[in-house]
């Protein structure tokens, strides 16, 4: 039996799998919100005490962690949770647990997929093969790329999240300077086009451009998931400000997949993962992702026949981690 976990900034999403005739079949899976916990440690004993499963039969484990993960060890990005694999190995009595970055194991989780849980955003060339890029806008923005070798590909994390945010359009120049003044600098891509960056939008679309916040919009804020509301209210339409700060994230978040498919040369594809994208097919489709996307002067043709698709499955990440602790317990 593999124990494989997707550990993000706000949730812990934990899964048994056992491999039936070559395939992995989950036998149960629980989230739990992150900050109620001290460290990961607690999350799995909580989860394991929730089964009737005898520990002794989990033969290995792999967690996705945000960050760079070096000799098995990482301090996460979003969480103020220090991990250590073979400390857990120890404690929890599991003979081999492996961490390795949240979208590193997604990219180990794409093949898994079944057809059903992919949606096609830009068609692109659809049997071409090579290089991938993975985009994952959630609390974070991660990425990564996974490398095609000829017959498969490996995932390659990466913190490309971070790097500096490319403003293209006078808004977007707008939007940066404010950020600068609000962040006291430096602004990365992850503070535009992340669930950090839909708040962020919206405050300046509120401030700077003054654009009506209607009342019931503002105590909906108050009370619910600020993101959840936005995203929302963009999808459905019944707020401006909501679909004007959705827009911009979709052409923020269309550009920088241009950017990394250019740098990784993507033929075989762009996938957006996270959170976040599944829930706003709407807004990724009326025009302002693509056109991003699209938008890169002389290497716009190449950028025309590179697929661009959504990662509909929640348990990517975890069916990734289960692959890779398989693949590397027997």
């Amino acid at each position: 039996m593999i124990l494989a976990g997707d550990v993000g900034g706000t949730k812990a999403h934990l899964a048994l799998y056992n491999m039936v005739a070559g395939r992995l079949v989950p036998v149960r899976d629980f989230k739990f919100p992150a900050h109620e916990f001290s460290n990961l440690e607690e999350v799995i004993a909580r989860f394991l005490s929730m089964g009737s499963e005898d520990k002794k039969d989990i033969t290995a484990a792999c967690f996705g962690v945000p960050g760079p993960v070096r000799d098995n060890r990482l301090k996460l990005t979003n969480l103020p949770w220090e991990l250590d694999g073979y400390q857990m190995e120890r404690a929890l009595g599991i003979p081999r647990i492996f961490l390795i970055n949240d979208l590193e194991v997604n990219g180990y989780g794409i093949p898994q997929l079944a057809p059903d849980k992919v949606f096609t955003l830009h068609a692109g060339d659809a049997d071409a093969v090579g290089h991938q890029g993975l985009v994952a806008p959630g609390t974070g923005l991660g990425e990564a790329v996974l490398i095609w070798n000829g017959t498969s590909h490996t995932p390659i994390p990466s913190e490309g999240g971070h790097c500096d945010f490319a403003a293209r359009t006078d808004r977007e120049i707008a939007l940066l300077q404010y950020l600068r003044k609000t962040l006291n600098g430096r602004v990365s891509f992850e503070r535009v086009v992340s669930g950090l960056g839909i708040k962020n939008i919206y405050a300046y679309l509120r401030d700077v451009e003054k654009i009506d916040e209607p009342q019931w919009l503002r105590d909906r804020l108050k009370a619910e998931d600020p993101n959840a509301v936005i995203g929302t209210c963009a999808e459905d339409g019944s707020s401006w400000i909501c679909f004007e700060t959705m827009k911009i994230f979709a052409a923020a978040c269309g550009a920088e997949c241009g950017n990394v498919a250019l740098k990784v040369l993507a033929m075989g594809g762009i996938y957006l993962g996270g959170g976040i994208p599944p829930k706003i097919l709407k807004t990724l489709q009326n025009g302002a992702f693509t056109q991003a996307f699209l938008d890169k002067g002389r290497l716009s043709p190449l950028l025309q026949s590179i697929p661009v698709r959504v990662i509909l499955d929640d348990t990517c990440a975890l069916l990734g981690a289960a692959a890779y602790a398989e693949s590397k317990s027997v």
